[in-house]
């Protein structure tokens, strides 16, 4: 059991006393829970609540994450998952997820754990039997990779390794307007985890995702066609890993679209797709 904020648990309470059921965001690497802010405004004008958790001991602003980038050092995914199944564990009923990146990973640990009434993961990061590890996803992650020493430490992206890994797709002042309201530090040891996930016994219960569980429930991938952080190749190879359950498993690609697609001007034709999904088999009444 990880330990709840006062703000996460304010949240939590919010969506329990509304009586609408919830769905809960989950961020990745390089972002804070505010960057679902416009998503949770859609989710909730459509009947839903929402809550956020962050990652533990995540700062509450892009400010003060940019001050003290040595609170994101260290963190592992199992312990994030954590961190988001203890908030999830106080809902009366189980809740929708949505995820992104490292985010999506964490979605479908959940879902295998059998704790979401339904899942999106977008662009998610691979977990162990994902196999595919395109070069434009390994030049993503070098400014971490490059160095062991990052294991332990929290990696800030430059403007131009950004652009290349989320805003590959956007101009130059979309790009660095995202970078400047959004991008922070980022642990260093959940991309050493993924790497390896295939080859690391260890690792490997890190970054497992239960893929049979017949109670993991209906999921939706969405894939940004163009995404050089987390290419087609290893979101239809999640699909195909994932289609294996009896469960609903759905794809979509998005044309023309980077890693950013949760954060850029065109998040509303990622998210719609999610709303409706959710909809589908966790109604708003």
């Amino acid at each position: 059991m990880t330990d709840i904020t006062d703000a996460e648990q304010a949240e939590i309470d919010r969506a329990t006393a509304s009586g609408r059921p919830v769905v809960v965001f989950v961020h990745g690497l390089w972002l804070l829970s505010s960057s679902w802010d416009p998503w949770r405004e859609l989710f909730e004008a459509n009947g839903y609540a929402t809550i956020a958790p962050g990652w533990p001991d995540d700062p509450p602003g892009v400010e003060e994450a940019r001050e003290h980038p040595e609170v994101f050092a260290k963190k592992m995914v199992q312990q994030v998952t954590d961190h988001y199944l203890a908030a999830m564990s106080e809902l009366p009923a189980k809740p929708a997820v949505i995820g992104h990146s490292f985010g999506g990973l964490i979605a479908q640990k959940i879902a295998g754990e059998g704790a979401a009434a339904v899942t999106v993961a977008i662009d998610n990061a691979p977990f162990r039997g994902v196999l595919p590890l395109p070069a434009s996803s390994i030049k993503s992650a070098f400014p971490v990779l490059g160095n062991p020493a990052n294991r332990g430490k929290a990696v800030a992206l430059t403007f131009d390794q950004f652009t290349y890994g989320w805003a590959n797709n956007l101009d130059e002042d979309e790009a660095r307007t995202l970078y400047e309201t959004y991008h922070v530090p980022a642990a260093g040891a959940p991309l050493f985890q993924a790497v390896v996930a295939n080859v690391n016994p260890f690792a490997s219960n890190e970054i497992t995702a239960d893929t049979r569980n017949p109670d993991r429930g209906p999921l939706l991938i969405v894939a940004g066609a163009e995404d050089n952080t987390v290419p087609l190749a290893i979101t239809r190879a999640t699909f195909h890993q994932q289609e294996k359950n009896p469960g609903v498993t759905e794809i979509v690609e998005v044309e023309g679209r980077g890693h950013s697609l949760t954060i850029d001007h065109g998040w509303r034709d990622v998210a719609q797709p999610a709303l409706d999904f959710v909809r589908r088999f966790l109604p708003a009444g």
